[in-house]
């Protein structure tokens, strides 16, 4: 059970020195649209919950508000920042990235930018390219486009090293934007640079397109990438009311969580059965997924089938190899249903048609749609006030509509997932009519 101790943010000493936003922070206190900087959100958000824990207020569980402050650690004339991005592509990095340093040059006045290039990597001299200077004219418009203007990589470095490095480039502050592999690496990175009693802040953007980081609320570039899943569906959709027998695969991103396919399949109500690491399901018998399917399609004409690219590992013979972040590698669930599904409807005599659509990495390349551009620059905005007022060994995360820092070591401690008794499952299997069991 989480504490209030766990939820304790490092920093690097005392705020002395005036914001150059304290004029915006001045004399606001909490209301229902805005925390004060000495004000807490607190973890749980229902009575029950709170009720469960018999603490008095004072010991409850609860998060550092995010947001500017009116005195901050850094001097921002003398600051120099870096940033790099880590792990796969998701929509918003360049958002993140573009709204990190206009936030610092011209709101702070810090105008001294690196960014590493090609991850961790980037941070290991002769591994990587040098960093470049980033500035507000360079980055201008580098939302308009998917991807990462500094390139990324996979796997662990030297974090002894990469400490050399930022004391060799006279960083002040280095922005993390990656997923939980990649904030695992920060925190060890703190605990390095706090063992050398070095004043250097590590704050993390967390970045997830499967959305399974904990205790952030709702990761930035995942309405995009659900969103861009949707069409796929629809497409498929489409397909398989033109064919006799109808029969159609979408395979979405999704490793260990189904929050993909469930919002995607949600976003227009066209799927008949949502596949999901989180709920097993059976193929064979009347409760089958195979019989279920077949069904279907006596009864409508069509079926179509949305499916993360984690689920039914139970089905498939499992590899002990894994990729460079040490996740262990998946089956291919897609090609198995494939053939699966269609000698199943070879063998009761039933006509069909299949098609199958991937659109992995279509949906994660691609530029942030506008809401998540939005949630993108205030991520940033908070990052950086965190950044100036010395937090580190943190990340930052709207808890229910609340900006909040989060100390990393509790957002890698778990992972977050589609709980089967939850209510968005219970929305999928009222969306799609599919069975609580199938097999």
């Amino acid at each position: 059970m989480v504490t209030r101790a766990d939820l304790e943010v490092r920093t690097l000493g005392p705020c002395t020195l005036e914001s150059p936003l304290a004029h915006y922070v001045g004399g606001r206190d909490t209301n229902e649209y805005y925390v004060a900087e000495d004000d807490r959100v607190l973890y749980d958000d229902t009575v029950e919950l709170v009720r469960r824990r018999g603490l008095p207020l004072e010991e409850l569980p609860t998060f550092e508000t995010g947001g500017a402050r009116r005195q901050i650690f850094f001097d921002p004339a003398t600051t120099r920042a870096g940033i790099v991005t880590c792990g796969g592509l998701c929509p918003g990095l360049n958002d993140v990235i573009r709204a990190i340093v206009l936030e610092l040059a011209e709101h702070y006045g810090v105008h001294d930018v690196l960014g590493f290039q090609h991850g961790y990597a980037g941070l290991i001299p002769g591994a990587a390219p040098e960093p470049i200077e980033l500035t507000p004219d360079l980055v201008a418009t580098i939302n308009q486009r998917g991807g990462t203007i500094l390139g990324t990589s996979r796997g662990a470095q030297d974090v002894s090293a990469i400490a050399d490095r930022l004391v060799e480039l006279g960083i002040d502050m280095l922005f993390v934007i990656g997923g939980d592999g990649s904030m695992r690496g920060a925190h060890h990175l703190t605990d390095e640079l706090r063992r050398r009693e070095l004043p250097i802040a590590v704050v993390g953007v967390p970045k997830t397109i499967d959305n399974d980081i904990p205790l952030i609320g709702q990761s930035f570039g995942f309405a995009t990438a659900f969103g861009k899943a949707a069409e796929s569906i629809e497409s498929a959709r489409v397909e398989v009311e033109a064919t006799v027998g109808g029969i159609g695969l979408v395979q979405v991103m999704g490793r260990h969580a189904g929050f993909i396919a469930c919002y995607a399949a949600l976003a227009n109500h066209d799927a008949d059965f949502v596949l999901i690491p989180e709920v097993e399901f059976g193929l064979e018998g009347e409760d089958g997924l195979l019989a279920l399917m077949e069904q279907r399609v006596r009864e409508r004409g069509n079926v179509v089938v949305v499916l993360a690219e984690g689920a039914g590992q139970h089905l498939l013979t499992s590899s002990e190899a894994t990729d460079a972040s040490g996740n262990r590698a998946l089956g291919d669930i897609g090609g198995y249903l494939r053939g699966r599904i269609s000698a199943h409807f070879e063998q009761v005599g039933l006509q069909h048609t299949m098609r199958f659509f991937s659109p992995g990495y279509q949906i994660r390349s691609v530029a942030a749609d506008a809401s998540d551009s939005v949630f993108c620059a205030r991520l940033a905005q908070t990052a950086v006030h965190a950044a100036m007022a010395g937090r580190t060994d943190v990340v930052v995360g709207r808890r229910r509509h609340r900006f909040v820092h989060v100390p990393i070591p509790l957002v890698t401690s778990r992972s977050h997932s589609v709980h089967p008794d939850g209510d968005l499952w219970l929305s999928v299997m009222e969306s799609t009519a599919q069975p609580f069991r199938m097999g």
